[in-house]
C-alpha cells in the first residue's frame, strides 16, 4: 500500500496535536475547568497524562489550563517552549516527532489484539521497558496490537493521539529476552496499517536521546518533521498538599 498523499492535509496540526486530538477525535476522553473554559484540556487521568492548550500564546489558555489543574499542580504539555510568568517548569525533555513518508505498513499475522483483559500484561511490560507513560485506560485510545511467546505479551505498540488526519505510534516496546528479533518494527507496520485504511498518516513521538529508535524508524521509513519537548509545568498558587 502505497503513502497517503500529504498535500491536502494542514501540516500545522501536528505542532498542536494533543489539543487537536482532545477536541476531535477524542473528546469523549477529554476534561475541561468547570464554567466552561474551553481553552485548555486534559485526558482523564486514567488514560493518558496529558494535557493541552488551544493557543499556548494566548494567556487565556493559560488561565484555563490553570483552573483545570488546580492552584499548584502539575501539568503535562507538549510543545510549549516557555511557560508564562508563575508557571514553574519542573521536568523538560527535549523529544523528536517524525511522519511517516515511506514506510512498507503490511498486517502482522501474529500479532494479536490488546483490551482491557490484558492491561495488566500491558503494564508489566511497560514497566520493564519504560517507553512513555501508559496508564490502565490508554488501551481505549485506539488499536493496541501485541506479540506472544508462549502465552506470554512480549512486544506491543498501538494508536494514541488522533489529530485530524494523522494517527500517533505509540508505546513500541519489546521485552529485553526478545530484542534483535524484528518484533517492535513488525508491529509498528501492522499498526501504521490499520492508520492507513482510514486515510490516516502515521506519526509518532521519541526522546531525542533515544538515537536507538530514531535511526530504525528513520530506516523503515519515517522522516523527522520537528523538535517538540515534553514539558511538565506546575500552575502558579499553592495547594494544601504543598504544605503537607
Amino acid at each position: 500500500m502505497s503513502t497517503p498523499a500529504h498535500t491536502s492535509l494542514d501540516p500545522h496540526v501536528l505542532d498542536n496535536p494533543a489539543w487537536a486530538a482532545l477536541s476531535g477525535a477524542h473528546t469523549a476522553f477529554a476534561e475541561y475547568p468547570a464554567g466552561g473554559g474551553a481553552r485548555a484540556a486534559r485526558y482523564s487521568r486514567d488514560v493518558s497524562p496529558f494535557a493541552a492548550l488551544s493557543d499556548p500564546e494566548d494567556p487565556r489558555s493559560w488561565a484555563d489550563l490553570r483552573a483545570l489543574v488546580g492552584d499548584g499542580e502539575v501539568a503535562s504539555l507538549a510543545g510549549v517552549l516557555t511557560p508564562p510568568d508563575g508557571w514553574e517548569t519542573v521536568g523538560r525533555i527535549q523529544g523528536v516527532q517524525l511522519v511517516d513518508t515511506s514506510l512498507r505498513a503490511e498486517a502482522a499475522p501474529e500479532a494479536v489484539r490488546l483490551g482491557a483483559a490484558d492491561v495488566p500484561e500491558v503494564l508489566e511490560l511497560i514497566r520493564l521497558t519504560e517507553p512513555g507513560p501508559f496508564l490502565p485506560r490508554t488501551v481505549e485510545l485506539g488499536t493496541y496490537l501485541g506479540i506472544r511467546r508462549q502465552g506470554r505479551l512480549v512486544a506491543m505498540a498501538g494508536e494514541r493521539l488522533r489529530p485530524p488526519g494523522w494517527t500517533e505510534i505509540s508505546a513500541v516496546c519489546t521485552h529485553p529476552d526478545h530484542r534483535g528479533q524484528g518484533l517492535a518494527t513488525r508491529l509498528v507496520r501492522a499498526v501504521a496499517a490499520g492508520i492507513r485504511e482510514r486515510g490516516e498518516i502515521p506519526f509518532l513521538h521519541t526522546s531525542a536521546s533515544n538515537t536507538r529508535a530514531i535511526r530504525l524508524y528513520e530506516s523503515i521509513g519515517f522522516t523527522l518533521r520537528r523538535r517538540p519537548f515534553f514539558l511538565a509545568v506546575r500552575a502558579p498558587g499553592n495547594t494544601a498538599a504543598n504544605f503537607s
